[in-house]
């Protein structure tokens, strides 16, 4: 397997797992909400936020390879 070939498996891999982080996190926002802790659910929430701009860069990565 070629150095190409192994850069768009791990660009995959990587978007992938973020992808199940940001799952999580979303679920987690939520309980936080529920438990009236709107503060660290709003910190949780940017970092979804950020979560997904890092995926949507190796997601351009990914297309550019």
């Amino acid at each position: 397997m070629d150095f190409m070939e192994k850069a768009k498996i791990r660009l995959q891999s990587w978007i992938t797992h973020n992808d199940h982080h940001q799952e999580e996190y979303e679920m987690f926002a939520e309980q936080l909400e529920e438990a009236n802790k709107m503060d660290s659910a709003k910190y949780v929430r940017e970092m979804i936020e950020l979560t997904s701009k890092s995926n949507e860069c190796l997601r351009q990565a990914l297309n550019e390879l």
